[in-house]
């Protein structure tokens, strides 16, 4: 049995597809089926650590992004994918997989239209309120279709299509409690906002946060993940900034969390303020964590503002918008929620009603079925 994933570069698409591979991986040995063969097709392997964990195969898939303002780059890129759909080609069939599983994005388009031409089953997964323009393309022949958003639903076919919520890799799951304040040098005797700006990080949310820290750190503890990019800016300009201040030391600053930290972070948090990435938001919800979510602008990204509003609805978290987000308001904010345990547990429960625990063991499930008809054929 051959199964194919493909996604965009990105960690909203490549994280997914991690936790529904260690659901497949799950699955096989729990009804004692052969091990399967499976391969990742994408630009980079993006982090090659969790593919060799999970026995998975990287086969480089070269695409190039569709702007929808002007740029020459337009072209460069036509010409990228162009190549990426012969290479693709070729590699589908070299590999000719039972099932192809795509998490939707620019890359994926070669290999999903590879699929399409021979005539391979495919499942495709969308993580966002609004469908992305692979996934409109692909949900037309898709044999399943999950989606995490129920306003996802109206453009895809409703025979075909599941909400499951978003896949989350296993060792996410749960929160560690034991140790973290020791680990991460806190005080278990003030509250712990966490801070997190994605993997990329969030310069107009760094910058808010940077401006709020004198405030911030006479009442909190703040962890903050800054971005790889941005980390050494912040914490030279944090440094500067609580320079005066007598608990600077409550400012935790990190580039990046791994998954330990980030679930440490998460087991202490009394408030989590993030971006709206799919992931990031079906995490806070998983842990139960009340959370103040400042989307991307909608000219930058629809669907970090439609993920946002649709998960407020729940009861779970506030939105600030990044128009509106200013030092003076996020510290209210943070306050305003402190200082209420009654609308904190609120947004525990919103939260937990939210969550889809079994996003990655439905995925997975609907792949090794499909792959097993199709090996059988």
């Amino acid at each position: 049995m051959k199964i194919l994933f493909t996604g965009g570069g990105t960690g909203g698409h490549f994280y997914p597809i991690i936790a529904v591979a260690e659901e497949v991986n799950a699955l096989v040995e729990e009804r004692k089926l052969l091990r399967p063969s499976l391969y990742y097709a994408g630009p980079t392997p993006f982090e090659e650590r969790l593919l060799f964990e999970n026995g998975i195969e990287f086969r480089k898939s070269p695409a190039g992004k569709v702007r929808r303002y002007f740029s020459l780059l337009n072209i460069t890129d036509a010409i990228k994918t162009a190549f990426g759909i012969l290479k693709a080609l070729f590699q589908v069939f070299s590999i000719y997989p039972d099932v192809v599983f795509s998490k939707g994005g620019y890359a994926s388009f070669p290999t999903v239209l590879a699929a399409r031409l021979f005539k391979i089953p495919l499942v495709i997964h969308e993580s966002d309120a609004t469908p992305g323009k692979v996934n409109r393309f692909a949900g037309k022949f898709a044999e399943r279709i999950a989606i995490a958003y129920p306003e996802a639903a109206s453009f895809f076919p409703k025979g075909k299509t599941a909400l499951v919520g978003n896949p989350i890799r296993k060792a996410l799951r749960t929160v560690a409690r034991e140790g973290a304040y020791e680990f991460l040098r806190l005080s278990s005797e003030l509250p712990v906002i966490v801070i997190l700006g994605g993997s990329q990080g969030a310069q107009k949310l760094n910058d808010v946060v940077l401006g709020a820290l004198p405030e911030l750190v006479e009442r909190y503890q703040i962890i903050h993940q800054t971005g790889d990019a941005l980390f050494q800016d912040v914490e030279r300009t944090a440094r500067v900034v609580l320079e005066k201040s007598q608990n600077g030391s409550r400012y935790k600053v990190f580039p990046y969390l791994n998954e330990l930290a980030l679930r440490m972070s998460a087991g202490v948090a009394t408030v989590i303020v993030s971006r709206a990435g799919s992931g990031a938001i079906f995490e806070i919800a998983q842990w139960g964590i009340p959370s103040i979510i400042v989307p991307l602008p909608e000219l930058v990204s629809h669907d970090q503002t439609k993920n946002a509003f649709t998960y407020a609805r729940s009861g779970a978290a506030v939105v600030i918008e990044q128009d509106n987000l200013t030092a003076h308001l996020l510290v209210s904010e943070i306050t305003r929620l402190i200082d209420n345990p009654n609308i904190r547990e609120k947004m525990k429960a919103g939260a937990a009603s939210f969550a889809k625990p079994k996003a990655a063991r439905e995925v997975a499930e609907a792949i090794l079925d499909i792959a097993l008809k199709h090996e059988s054929r």
